[in-house]
């Protein structure tokens, strides 16, 4: 029996102006989107993925004249599907129930022996697969990047195994029903807070509050971070060994309501950083920061010499960069707040050496990695002491925490899955 070929709704039209508009405003959301996992190159916006993969599957009405027999049927059916990709698009309705339920119906009304599975052999940023899943099938993805790999396995693996399943956590649950990957991510930011606390016990000295001005609010604050440039000794003879910074701008929180940026004070050979607020004086002075021109030229805070790009890789393959704390971000009341750095900070920033380091090599293929111009050699070179020893403590507290997590099937499971990890 010869089967009739159906046309797809793809493949005659689509609401394109929905669609793009839904793809534009994803690139301004900062919560909840893929892409604050990890910035993969060339994402695909997870609009557009799930109103094709949704117009792939779904016939479109002209494949149908026993039911849509006139122009003017076909065409309202056509619409009829088009305001189900308008709402399906749209970003608050990414985890909506009732508008995905009402898309996967639709889809299975041409799948009556069951929906096909979704293969994606290069899923990159896992936007193909993720949208499909959400639309009701199963779905798999795999990619040559590891990279790619884990966000697959974090975005759409392990989030499918602990569907709609409680917390595992000794915590009481907030709630008695959890939806989707609700009871997982609970479990995460519980466990989490559990390692950081442990971690906290054993390196908390390197990491000290701040004390905030008065016009910040005053008291004691938690740092956020710290933030650094690298420096070269200055190319002019007359201050030797005297080190500048290569800063590319002296901004911190650039704005429409909010700018403070970076002033650096030179006072002899001694270079300090002070923090200010409010619309600068000279905006092309803070944008520019203490670069000439493009690339790594940079120009010296003492002498107003060139720093050339040549002369900053000597240094670096020379083993004689430094580092110099231009300001320190913390958490205040209504947002992150900015203070200027102390040599305390500074310094305790190094005051430790790690036991032990990552010594592997980095690829010396400039396509790979081109830091290697600059001096570093293996990845360890990649991190300052401090940061080596806080993701030594975080490696070497996971066994202890898994070993915490309850000894129900659910729990057996996810300590099977840390211990891969």
């Amino acid at each position: 029996m010869t089967q009739t070929y159906r046309k797809k709704l793809i493949e005659v039209a689509i609401p394109l102006e929905a669609i793009n508009a839904a793809s534009a405003r994803e690139k301004s959301i900062r919560h909840g989107h893929p892409s604050t996992l990890h910035l993969w190159w060339a994402r695909r916006p997870l609009a557009a993925c799930r109103a094709v993969l949704f117009a792939q599957l779904v016939d479109d009405p002209s494949s149908h004249p026993e039911r849509f027999p006139t122009e003017e049927a076909v065409e309202t059916e056509r619409q009829r599907l088009f305001r189900i990709i308008e709402d399906l698009v749209k970003w608050e309705n990414s985890t909506n129930d009732e508008v995905l339920q009402h898309a996967r119906i639709e889809i299975q009304k041409n799948f009556p022996d069951g929906v096909p599975p979704a293969y994606d052999p290069f899923s990159g940023g896992g936007s193909i697969p993720l949208e499909a899943l959400r639309l009701g099938l199963r779905s798999h993805g795999s990619d040559l990047n590891p990279v790619a790999v884990m966000i697959g396995k974090a975005m759409i693996e392990l989030p499918s195994q602990f569907k709609d399943q409680k917390p595992v956590h000794p915590g009481k649950p907030e709630r008695l029903h959890y939806r989707g990957a609700e009871g997982l991510a609970e479990d995460i930011l519980w466990y989490a807070k559990e390692l950081s606390n442990r971690a906290r016990k054993k390196i908390g000295r390197l990491y000290p509050s701040v004390g905030l001005p008065k016009k910040d609010g005053g008291g004691e604050a938690t740092v956020l971070a710290w933030l650094w440039a690298r420096t070269v000794a200055s190319p002019n003879p007359a201050v030797r060994g005297a080190h500048v910074p290569l800063i590319s701008n002296y901004w911190l929180c650039n704005k429409p309501k909010k700018s403070v940026w970076v002033k650096p004070v030179v006072n002899g050979t001694d270079i300090s950083f002070e923090v200010h607020s409010g619309k600068p004086d000279d905006e092309d002075a803070v944008a520019a920061g203490t670069k000439a021109g493009r690339g790594a030229n940079f120009r010296c805070l003492l002498t107003g010499e060139a720093v050339t790009a040549d002369y900053v890789k000597a240094e670096g393959m020379a083993g004689r960069m430094g580092w110099r704390l231009l300001a320190i971000v913390v958490e205040g009341k209504g947002g992150r707040r900015y203070v200027a750095p102390t040599k305390e900070h500074e310094t305790l920033a190094f005051s430790e050496k790690p036991d032990w380091r990552p010594e592997y090599p980095l690829s010396q293929h400039p396509q790979y990695m081109s830091v290697t111009n600059y001096g570093p050699t293996n990845i360890s070179d990649l991190f300052m002491d401090r940061q080596t020893i806080a993701l030594n403590t975080f490696m070497g507290l996971i066994p202890d925490v898994v070993r915490d997590i309850p000894d129900s099937a659910q729990g057996k499971r996810y300590s099977r899955i840390w211990c891969c990890a």
